[in-house]
C-alpha cells in the first residue's frame, strides 16, 4: 500500500492522477492514458490533464530556447534536448 505524507493510505483517485501524470510526462499518448483510466471520451482526459500538457510544452520550449542560445545543434527534431528536467 502507498502512503500519503500523513502516513495514511493514498486515495485511489489521487494515485490514478499521479499515475496518469507520470505516463503523460513520459510521452505516452493521451488516447492510451484515456483507455487505461477508463474514460469514455478523450475530452475528459484532455480536460483533466491539460495543465500537464501545457507544462510539458512550456518546458520543451524553454529547453529548445536554451539549446539555440548555447548553439547546440540546428534545433531540428532529431537533436537531443539541451537539458533535462530534474525533479
Amino acid at each position: 500500500m502507498f502512503a500519503n505524507p500523513q502516513s495514511g493510505p493514498i486515495a485511489p483517485t489521487n494515485l490514478t492522477r499521479v499515475f496518469a501524470t507520470l505516463l503523460l510526462e513520459q510521452g505516452v499518448e493521451l488516447v492510451v492514458i484515456k483507455e487505461l483510466l477508463g474514460h469514455a471520451h478523450i475530452g475528459v482526459t484532455a480536460d483533466v490533464y491539460a495543465h500537464v500538457r501545457l507544462r510539458l510544452r512550456l518546458q520543451r520550449q524553454a529547453i529548445d530556447t536554451l539549446g539555440s542560445t548555447l548553439g547546440t545543434g540546428d534545433g531540428g527534431p532529431d537533436d537531443p534536448p539541451a537539458a533535462a528536467v530534474v525533479r
